[in-house]
């Protein structure tokens, strides 16, 4: 506790003291960085920017609100529609659908390890005016902690670098949870000094360990509220000694040239994006069988080995992109590009099944496709239009559009439609795995997929309006004749799902006190139960802020309330490291109570939240999956802390 305590009230003696440099409190840090009055030159918030690949651009954040309250997560962003499992790390659960991305390529699979894995369009690089430190520590359940920390440079106003690690260990409450990640970030940008030359790229490598229980063998232990279990690790799960490690790296680069020497009305650019990314998955399992007081269980069915199981999946490709960008200033941009797609999923083995059917090393992909996009932007308008096509065999197509409507800072309104002619990610066609009925080769069609969606920030409420057609969908499902074994396969479902949300959110402010409100609303059409979420998911905040100490001191405090409605969610598979559908056990309809209490001074934030503080009291019915409980009460503390030099 003294140690708490004093980490706590660190940063409260160190800054209680008034510094004529800091801007009145009235004032945000997102306004200026200011130095001494007669020596140091102001450097305004737009110096500090952090650019996406689509160039998008933020600025530094220092602010204590009640959307950066959300974001204090391994995710570091809203997690809105996501359900955490119970050990920090592990993977979630997901009750918003419309969360989905969608893209025409193939991909590796193993979804439900992906969630923490940062993809090439999350990477932001830096253009500030001076050196930018960010440190993020959150503790973790049982012993670990979680930390981020951030480093940008520029060498000269044109020339930014970016370093960064985000680091993870946490035991958890339950036996076999322990779960280790780690995320490596190097970013460089540069422009030439006629702006012809535009240069991003950076360096990932990640990795996501966690050990694999398989879930309780004995729900009931968990249900009755028995005071036997109330110490976790003490109840029986069906995996003792199994564990799953993801690893990959990726090298990216996205640079233009403008040809004409002086930037005018009209521009010609050459454009180039490249990707080359490796990945591995590796699943161990030393005990194969599961023993329990009254059987012994063969948790996914026979092996072909009888002990220390592993299997490893291998996945690269390599991705170029070739471009002309034409540039009126009246008319916008038009580009037109060609492109080179090449992966491989493999295994370093062939296997033929009893059956006869041979189950192959690999699956290589080779596809080239042409295209063109549009980006215009006028007054209040801005609008991208892309459509490609592939020009090998392979049936491949994506048409996106989207318009967005900027009338003030108080109005904006985004529409898109895309429609995508998807090609099945590689582990639904091929697997391979020491367990017998693990091993599959398929040609499933083409998934095809049509999304309506519309945006709209307004002062009364901000609301999200989606419309999803799916065809020749893909999903994993449960294909075991005994309830106690867990053998997943992949299906494609021969009929139409329609889907639909709405989520609708309003932050209510009356003197130091707001109600944040965020409601989802969900609803499909299918024949049958394939694609199943909760009708509603609602996030409701009472919270209170205040200055203290002269203003010295920024509190922020209150207590979040989550549900959901019953469903049949999706329960998770080790082996495969994806979701799959079931219908035998619902989850869902318990309330979830998080108190939080933050505070700020100057640059520094801290915050200790107690997570589910009523799971003592709303009964034994709080499940992340069918077989996995949702987190018991923890109480956790962090810090984020912003260097300017």
């Amino acid at each position: 506790m003294r140690i708490l305590f004093f980490i706590l009230m660190l940063p409260i003696l160190m800054f209680s003291q008034t510094d004529p440099r800091e801007e009145a409190p009235k004032k945000s840090l997102l306004d200026k960085i200011v130095g001494s009055k007669d020596t140091t030159k102001v450097a305004t918030i737009d110096l500090y920017r952090f650019i996406s690949l689509e160039r998008d651009t933020t600025y530094i954040d220092t602010s204590l609100s009640i959307q950066r309250e959300y974001t204090h997560n391994y995710l570091r962003r809203d997690n809105f529609g996501l359900l955490a499992f119970s050990n920090e790390g592990q993977t979630y659960n997901t009750l918003q659908y419309s969360l989905t991305d969608f893209s025409p390529y193939p991909e590796m699979g193993l979804k439900g390890k992906h969630f923490s894995y940062m993809e090439a369009n999350e990477i932001r690089y830096a253009s500030v005016a001076t050196p930018v430190t960010e440190l993020f520590f959150k503790s973790t359940m049982g012993n670990g902690q979680l930390v981020d920390s951030y480093f940008a440079i520029n060498i000269n106003p044109r020339l930014n670098f970016s370093i960064a690690y985000k680091g993870m260990r946490s035991t958890g409450d339950y036996d076999n949870q322990f779960s280790n990640a780690g995320h490596f970030r190097f970013t460089g940008s540069y422009t030439s000094e006629s702006q012809r030359y535009i240069l991003n790229a950076h360096y990932v490598a990640q990795d996501v360990l966690n050990e694999e229980n398989g879930g309780l063998s004995s729900l009931d232990d968990f249900e009755t509220g028995d005071a036997n279990f109330s110490i976790r690790k003490s109840l029986d799960v069906y995996l003792t000694d199994a564990e799953s490690y993801l690893k990959g790296y990726r090298t990216f680069v996205d640079h233009s040239f403008r040809i004409n020497p002086k930037k005018g009305a009209n521009n010609l650019y050459l454009n180039h994006q490249f990707n080359y990314e490796n990945k591995s998955f590796l699943y161990e399992q030393a005990t194969i069988e599961t023993t329990t007081t009254t059987e012994t269980i063969y948790r996914f069915g026979d092996s072909f080995v009888t002990s220390n199981l592993s299997d490893k999946t291998y996945y690269n490709k390599m991705y170029n992109k070739a471009g002309l960008t034409y540039e009126n200033t009246t008319l916008g941009r038009f580009q037109f590009f060609i492109d080179d797609f090449q992966s491989n999923f493999y295994y370093y083995k062939i296997f033929v099944k009893e059956d006869g059917t041979l189950i192959p090393a690999s699956l290589s992909r080779n596809i080239n496709t042409a295209g063109g996009q549009y980006d215009y932007q006028k007054n209040k308008w801005t609008g991208k239009f892309l459509y490609s096509r592939s020009v090998t065999n392979q049936s491949l197509s994506n048409l996106d559009a989207k318009m967005k409507l900027d009338l003030s800072d108080d109005f904006q309104f985004d529409f898109q439609y895309q429609n995508i002619n998807k090609l099945p990610t590689d582990n639904y066609n091929l697997y391979q795995s020491s367990f017998v009925d693990y091993n599959w080769t398929n040609d499933f069609k083409n998934e095809k997929i049509n999304r309506l969606a519309a945006n709209a920030v307004t002062p009364w409420l901000n609301a999200s309006l989606t419309l999803l057609t799916l065809n020749d969908h893909l999903y994993f499902e449960d294909v075991a004749t005994d309830d106690s074994q867990q053998i997943i396969s992949p299906s494609q479902y021969d009929k139409t799902i329609s889907y639909v949300s709405l989520k609708v959110n309003k932050d209510i402010k009356f003197g130091n006190f707001g109600f944040d409100n965020t409601v989802l609303y969900q609803k499909v059409g299918q024949d049958d139960q394939v694609l199943n979420v909760p009708e509603i998911v609602t996030r409701n905040t009472l919270y209170y802020t205040n200055y203290f100490f002269k203003k010295a001191l920024f509190i922020q405090t209150g207590v979040s309330f989550n549900y959901f409605t019953n469903y049949y969610a999706n329960d998770y598979n080790p082996v495969v490291g994806e979701f799959f559908v079931q219908n035998q056990k619902e989850i869902g309809n318990y309330p979830n109570f998080d108190f939080f209490l933050n505070a700020k001074i100057q640059r520094t934030r801290i915050f200790i939240k107690a997570e589910h503080f009523n799971s003592s009291l709303s009964g034994n019915n709080y499940f992340s999956s069918p077989t996995t409980p949702f987190r018991d009460m923890t109480i956790r503390f962090g810090l984020i802390w912003n260097f300017f030099n």
